[in-house]
């Protein structure tokens, strides 16, 4: 059986073998080259494909890691600005602290100049108290303040003529807690009877209240002195018109601080003295 299959297939088997002494054996991608492992090297248009396969991978690892540089770079540069923007901060904050210290200065300057405008405002109207008229007709002096001064009775309190006019003289310690405008329970129990024989005897002159401090009050500054001597004329003037019933008009305050001294600074007594309140008596009337 064998044989007979053998005879009947051995004419194609011969020209299969002629065709592929023809063709060559390395043809057949079943047979194995010599040389080379179980299959042959892929050659021809194969190996291209590949390598074409490969690069856009490449390409897009390529973008990936530039964008990712991009991106490095960006938050270095966001650092850097963050820095420099909190630097300029704080120059700005270092600044506007400068600015309102030169405020505050500006503003205790201010104080101060207004304090010495109204002082003197006030020493122009005693000035100008000879000067001032009512109703269109000049306001006549009164000659006889002289005569009417040797009628006060006060006290103690020093009664002294300066020029025309005629000083009264009230120490501060007596009417205040020291260093304050803040009047002690007797002040008006020496307040009022100053006020009463002023009004018998000069009812219609004007009359100025001067403060005055001593030395040491003024090393506080003499915006500090004068605005305490203008505390204390004001409080007196609130007696004598609230408590004593003398009209607003007939005063005006004068705030003088630790001009004209009375007495030596150097010495307790000395400061003591200068610490007073002076009614002033002018001989024109209100």
């Amino acid at each position: 059986m064998n044989r007979r299959i053998i005879k009947r297939f051995f004419p194609l088997l011969c020209v299969a073998v002629a065709a592929c002494s023809l063709v060559g054996c390395s043809q057949n991608p079943y047979l194995a080259v010599p040389g080379s492992g179980a299959y042959p090297a892929q050659t021809g248009p194969l190996s291209p494909t590949i390598g074409q396969a490969a690069n856009p991978n490449d390409a897009r690892l390529a973008e990936l890691t530039r964008r990712v540089q991009l991106l490095d770079d960006n938050n270095r540069q966001l650092h850097t600005q963050l820095a420099q923007s909190e630097q300029q901060a704080q120059v700005y904050r270092e600044e506007l602290s400068l600015v309102r210290q030169q405020l505050t200065a500006t503003n205790q300057k201010l104080d101060e100049a207004r304090l010495a405008a109204n002082e003197a405002q006030n020493q122009v109207r005693g000035f100008q108290a000879s000067t001032q008229r009512r109703g269109g007709a000049s306001i006549a002096p009164n000659t006889n303040l002289g005569q009417l001064a040797g009628s006060l009775n006060l006290g103690g309190l020093p009664v002294e003529r300066d020029g025309e006019r005629i000083r009264i003289g009230i120490p501060s310690d007596q009417l205040f807690v020291p260093g304050t405008a803040q009047l002690i329970p007797q002040a008006t129990t020496i307040i009022n009877p100053v006020a009463a024989q002023i009004r018998s005897l000069f009812p219609r002159q004007k009359i100025g209240i001067e403060g005055y401090t001593d030395a040491s009050q003024a090393m506080a500054g003499s915006a500090a002195a004068h605005q305490l001597a203008s505390a204390q004329a004001s409080a007196v003037l609130d007696v004598l018109t609230r408590h004593a019933g003398m009209p607003v008009a007939q005063f005006f305050i004068v705030a003088q601080g630790a001009n004209r001294p009375l007495g030596s600074n150097s010495s307790a007594s000395g400061r003591a003295a200068n610490r007073r309140i002076e009614l002033v008596i002018y001989p024109e009337t209100f």
